[in-house]
């Protein structure tokens, strides 16, 4: 099985008709004061535990969730239970609320997102227990709990994959050392990546000494995913209309660690992840996107130009 381990949060996602460049003077940045009337408001399930699980279930995989929510789940929860996520781990907090993104986007898909952490705060004192998972997937929490989830896989000698995310800027190098010296996969996007090599003065060929593989993605460019002897270039899949990009990263997770796990190509895997995520950004919100075997199948042949076997015993979806 795979245990996902991140936020639990509700999503209140906001479209700005406008471009958020336009209404930023870079000479008054220093006393930036910024309204932004937007023209729709939705309220969504999300955090990136509930995102990454609930895609990894629509591609027919074991998984679990390992996190904190609050007194307002019950529907969240029967949601997950309802297309098959393992929720057995999710700890309710009675006296707190689930944590509350407040996502902001842009014409040009910029984002400008507020954050409480609410029950979140609670995950670093969560525990892996047996049954052993397969997997871990160490998705963006506390640092606090990020990095005790990573000391616990350590000890189990379960492999996981580092994603820090927003929570980069939180971390200290000590920290950030420690949460990916044990990793097999560390995945990230290039801003953070760049960061990740600038703050502990390592180069592409350091990390890989540390990590087996290295995830590089780059928004509508595609990604880049690195071993140490090859790097593969994975082109975006096209989706058939961009709604909202909120929560593609996840879904790009989740399709890229399906192909992993079943022992696929690298390049398979990419391009995997990438087509997942064309799922995600064509509805709004995170976890509205549905897919058949069929028509995930199809798509990866038209943007791919190859058959993508999901029929082998290894490969359940």
């Amino acid at each position: 099985m795979i245990l996902v381990t991140g936020s639990l949060a509700f999503d209140y996602i906001m479209d700005f008709p406008g471009s958020f460049a336009d209404h930023i003077d870079p000479k008054k940045i220093h006393i930036l004061n910024l309204s932004f009337l937007v023209n729709t408001l939705k309220k969504e399930k999300g955090g990136t535990a509930g995102n990454i699980a609930y895609t990894l279930a629509l591609l027919k995989q074991r998984v679990g969730i390992l996190s904190c929510a609050g007194n307002d789940f019950d529907d969240y929860k029967i949601f997950l239970e309802k297309n098959g996520v393992d929720t057995s781990n999710i700890k309710i907090i009675p006296n707190e609320g689930s944590a509350m993104a407040f996502i902001t986007t842009d014409k040009n898909d910029n984002q400008i997102t507020g954050f409480y952490p609410g029950s979140m705060n609670f995950d670093k004192d969560l525990q892996i227990e047996n049954p052993k998972p397969d997997f871990l997937i160490i998705a963006p929490t506390s640092t606090e709990a990020m990095i005790n989830f990573a000391k616990q896989a350590l000890k189990l000698n379960i492999p996981y994959m580092f994603d820090p995310g927003m929570q980069l800027p939180r971390f200290s190098n000590e920290e950030l050392n420690k949460g990916i010296k044990s990793a097999k996969i560390l995945i990230g996007n290039d801003y953070e990546i760049g960061l990740i090599k600038s703050r502990l003065k390592l180069s592409d060929d350091d990390l890989l000494k540390i990590v087996e593989i290295l995830i590089i993605t780059l928004g509508a460019q595609g990604s880049i995913i690195k071993i140490r002897s090859k790097e593969f270039k994975i082109s975006p899949a096209v989706p058939k209309e961009v709604v909202d990009p909120t929560g593609a990263g996840d879904a790009y997770r989740s399709g890229f660690i399906t192909g992993y796990l079943n022992n696929l190509d690298l390049e398979i895997c990419g391009q995997m992840g990438s087509l997942t995520a064309c799922f995600a950004i064509e509805k709004y919100g995170t976890t509205n996107h549905q897919f058949s075997k069929e028509e995930f199948k199809k798509r990866f042949k038209e943007n791919y130009g190859k058959e993508l076997s999901l029929d082998t015993q290894e490969l359940s979806f």
